[in-house]
């Protein structure tokens, strides 16, 4: 069931940092309710008359707005929540902001999820000038919402618009768009421990522009998702293959930064690894091919004794959120974290090999074959792998305090 209403003369003032914070939603005249890092009014008034407008008022930032089509929404979605994989569920809204080049981006409003008009000549279709970003949100038992470092996600957008010669929202902005779009979509945030809202910001060159140069106009779009395991295998342990021909990125280039062109990239060794049952690629660096870098959408990590090797951000490997967060998780908990040129012989002698990303969150390995060569790891989820995906998933989830300072709370 649905209630509509009108929100109107919101008011924001709040300084966004790193640091554990909460938002509040509530009912009418009432106010956002903020941990001591933020300092967050909100007024919010229901009317009945026909202007639906939101507006926001901020000296840190511009304005947004909902488009007439938005209402507020309240209960639970009615989808089975129980058989959740990782596919697309249309959900209600979705949030588009703009701007020209070499200008900033302004209002943003938050319009029914739906499809969207392009120029057949958009910077984005003809030079595949775009990136995305991916995070989630999780419910709490208490069914509060909970976001898992937004302004990281929003950091990651702003190094790899510049590379691609576009214009970026602000960290403030980016983490306000995806506020509204979580608490406009809210009924689709499973319920606790059923899943998570996969929320996937869009950068894009929209403008139309027919010889090789940056687009004239810019589009930011965020939707979402409820999701929940992005392999099959759930929690299990998956098979990789080792990649040695094809390459996913190159030094100089686009491995580093999440633009759209990286992804189509993989499809192709992806394909044929799946065609014969492997859940996924591993890739190796272009010049030596004997380095290893990342799987299609995730960072990969190597465990011998009390120490977890990783590959080193070197600009062809993307610099993960997740990857960065079990890093920080490992030498809490006491494990020897090694940033370096990790070679494909070291996966021959591992103990235990694991991948991370938004997506997958962290995902063991079961067997990795490397030039007809099949190497397994045990039986059943690693102990380190286990150690880890628990401690960082009870964090996201608000099952444990974050000691980190890592969680946006909405209520």
């Amino acid at each position: 069931m649905e209630r509509s209403a009108v929100l109107a003369g919101i008011r924001l003032s709040y300084p966004i940092c790193p640091s554990r914070h909460s938002f509040s939603l509530l009912s009418h005249q009432s106010q956002f309710q903020l941990a001591p890092s933020l300092s967050l009014k909100l007024q919010k008034q229901f009317s009945l008359a026909s202007q639906n407008v939101l507006e926001a008022a901020s000296p840190l930032r511009p304005s947004a707005i909902l488009s007439d089509s938005y209402s507020e929404t309240i209960e639970l979605a009615d989808i089975e929540w129980d058989n959740l994989g990782f596919g697309l569920q249309p959900t209600d809204y979705m949030y588009i902001m703009k701007c020209t080049r070499g200008g900033t981006f302004s209002k943003g409003e938050l319009q029914r999820f739906g499809n969207i008009e392009l120029n057949p000549s958009a910077g984005v279709l003809n030079y595949g000038q775009g990136l995305f970003e991916g995070l989630k949100a999780y419910r709490k038992q208490d069914g509060n919402i909970l976001l898992f470092r937004p302004e990281e996600n929003a950091l990651r957008m702003k190094i790899g618009a510049e590379r691609m010669c576009m214009p970026s929202p602000t960290v403030e902005q980016f983490v306000e768009a995806v506020t509204y779009t979580v608490l406009a979509n809210k009924r689709w945030v499973p319920p606790a421990g059923k899943g998570s809202l996969y929320i996937r910001p869009l950068l894009m060159g929209s403008g139309p522009v027919l010889g090789l140069a940056p687009a004239p106009e810019y589009t930011f779009l965020i939707y979402v998702s409820p999701v929940g395991n992005y392999f099959k295998e759930g929690l299990a342990p998956i098979n990789l293959i080792v990649e040695n021909e094809l390459h996913r990125a190159t030094p100089g280039g686009t491995g580093g930064v999440k633009t759209i062109g990286n992804y189509a990239a993989v499809l192709k060794a992806q394909s044929a690894a799946k065609a014969k049952g492997y859940s996924d690629v591993l890739y190796l660096d272009c010049v030596h091919k004997r380095y290893l870098e990342e799987v299609s959408s995730c960072n990969i990590f190597v465990v011998k004794g009390n120490v977890i090797s990783t590959p080193v951000i070197k600009g062809t490997i993307l610099p993960g959120i997740t990857r960065k967060s079990i890093i920080d998780v490992a030498r809490s908990q006491g494990f020897q974290v090694e940033e370096r040129l990790v070679s494909v012989d070291e996966l021959l002698d591992a103990d235990e090999v694991f991948c991370t990303g938004t997506a997958v969150v962290v995902s063991p390995v079961g067997s990795i074959t490397y030039l007809g060569k099949r190497v397994s790891y045990g039986d059943g989820i690693g102990v380190v792998s286990q150690q880890l995906y628990t401690v960082l998933t009870r964090l996201q989830m608000g099952l444990t305090e974050d000691e980190m300072n890592w969680t946006v709370e909405l209520r």
